[in-house]
């Protein structure tokens, strides 16, 4: 029988949602076609015609997953005003709600370390995602020649992942917290220049 338009949309939908989930949770390649195809309450064929293989799954599901982050911290900006628009991000990024929450969490940050070893397709998914959240972070930094915007985006970026990265993998949850907590006040010490007596809640 064939798939109206709309149901492959809606099946598209759940492959990916599901396949962004498990990739997050339990990386690349410990997740195989069969896991994301019962997530997702799919068959082989269901999978396969729409992506043909595993590799694009996962080259779309990086997409997928970096859309919606950034449509998260264009949120976050939109109801902050001017520089607590960053200091929201930063709070929201290293929090115990986004540490605690590997699957429905930042896809850089899951999947960093699993990305080397990808495809040239699945690791240009991953550049281009990684780059628009580099120019959207540098949007958001204080008024500077645009490349400082944009070095300073970067470091805050690379350091507020190893800091998520490192919080989820220790197993002492007050060292966890701190280095959430101390990474997040350093990010903003850094981009807005200020003394850590005036940035500290």
């Amino acid at each position: 029988m064939r798939v109206s338009k709309v149901q492959a949309a809606r099946n598209r939908q759940h492959i990916l949602t599901a396949a962004t989930r498990l990739f997050r949770e339990q990386g690349i390649q410990a997740t195989g076609v069969d896991a994301i195809t019962q997530e997702a309450g799919l068959t082989h064929g269901g999978l396969y015609s729409q992506f043909g293989s595993k590799e694009a799954i996962v080259a779309e599901a990086i997409r997928f997953a970096g859309t919606r982050s950034k449509h998260l911290w264009q949120r976050t900006a939109e109801r902050k005003p001017g520089p607590q628009a960053l200091r929201g991000i930063i709070d929201s990024y290293l929090s115990r709600e986004h540490r605690d929450a590997p699957g429905q969490g930042c896809i850089i940050a899951a999947l960093g370390a699993d990305i080397a070893h990808q495809p040239p397709s699945v690791r240009e998914a991953f550049t281009t995602e990684l780059q628009d959240a580099f120019e959207l972070l540098a949007q958001l930094m204080p008024e500077d020649a645009p490349a400082h915007r944009s070095d300073n985006a970067i470091a805050a970026l690379s350091s507020m992942v190893g800091a998520l990265i490192l919080a989820r993998a220790v197993t002492d949850e007050r060292l966890s917290d701190r280095i959430l907590k101390v990474t997040a006040t350093r990010v903003v010490m850094k981009a807005r220049n200020l003394s850590n007596k005036e940035i500290v809640p």
